[in-house]
Parts: structure tokens; C-alpha cells; sequence
């Protein structure tokens, strides 16, 4: 092709790392993510066991990591959560390499959406003590002031 960079041919084989632990960062929030979510008691939070019959299902604390990470990330949607999954390595890491599809997704946030957002907003800011001993929680919309 004359004095042109190539790239490599797709059919070649490449000798890259084959553990997907070697593309993720020690520092990666992933990892937080990861470890967060495995020392939660998910019975506690409410999410269900395995089910008895049928085809087996993915782990609650598998799509809640899924779930979290794309509260952390903005990628709120569904379909971009499905995507993500199947093409960011450090998803990868964090699921097991498994890709919910969209229904599954869009289905563990129906059923879990206000226990899912539990573990991630318990850090919401409270208004004060207006000299009543007891804190008042914030309201849609407002900011918290110093």
C-alpha cells in the first residue's frame, strides 16, 4: 500500500492478555463498585433468591452492580446499559463477562428500582436540625446549603 501505517489483519491472532483482570485499573471504580455490592446483604434490601424452576436467573447483586455502575457513569438507559455490557471490558470484569439483554435489565429495575437506588442514596444530604433534634431530609429539587 505504499508508505502508509497499517493496521493489523483482522483474521491474525494477537497475543494480547488473555485475563480481563489485566485491562482493568487497580484504582478503577469498578472495583469499588464490586466490592460495594458484594458486602451488602441483598436478602435484607429485599431482593429475591433464586427461583425453584425454570431457566436460572442472573444474580440480584450481578445486575445491581450493573445498575450501579451506570448510576455512577450517567448511562441510565437500558439499551446503553445492555451495550456497555457487552463491549466495556471493565463491565466485563465487573459482570463476569454476562450481557443482560434489555429486558432483563429493564425488568430488575421495575422490580427493584426503589431498593436498587437504597444502597446508592444513603448518602443524601439532610437539611439541619431546626433546633428540633431530628433531621429533616431534603426535598425533590432542593440543594443542600452550607
Amino acid at each position: 500500500m505504499g508508505r502508509f501505517i497499517e493496521g493489523y489483519d483482522r483474521r491474525e491472532q494477537l497475543f494480547l492478555p488473555l485475563c480481563v483482570d489485566d485491562y482493568t485499573a487497580e484504582d478503577s471504580t469498578v472495583r469499588i463498585v464490586d466490592v460495594f455490592v458484594d458486602k451488602l446483604d441483598l436478602t435484607t434490601l429485599g431482593f429475591a433468591g433464586a427461583a425453584a424452576t425454570g431457566r436460572p436467573g442472573y444474580h440480584p447483586a450481578t445486575l445491581l452492580k450493573l445498575y450501579v455502575y451506570g448510576y455512577l457513569n450517567q448511562v441510565q438507559s437500558s439499551p446503553r446499559l445492555e451495550r456497555e455490557a457487552g463491549r466495556n471490558v471493565e463491565l466485563m470484569w465487573l459482570t463476569g463477562k454476562l450481557a443482560p439483554d434489555i429486558k432483563t435489565i429493564a425488568d430488575f429495575r421495575r422490580e427493584h428500582g426503589l431498593r436498587s437506588r437504597r444502597p446508592v442514596s444513603a448518602a443524601r444530604p439532610h437539611r439541619g436540625t431546626h433546633g428540633r433534634g431530628e433531621r429533616e431530609p431534603l426535598s425533590r429539587g432542593e440543594c443542600a446549603r452550607p
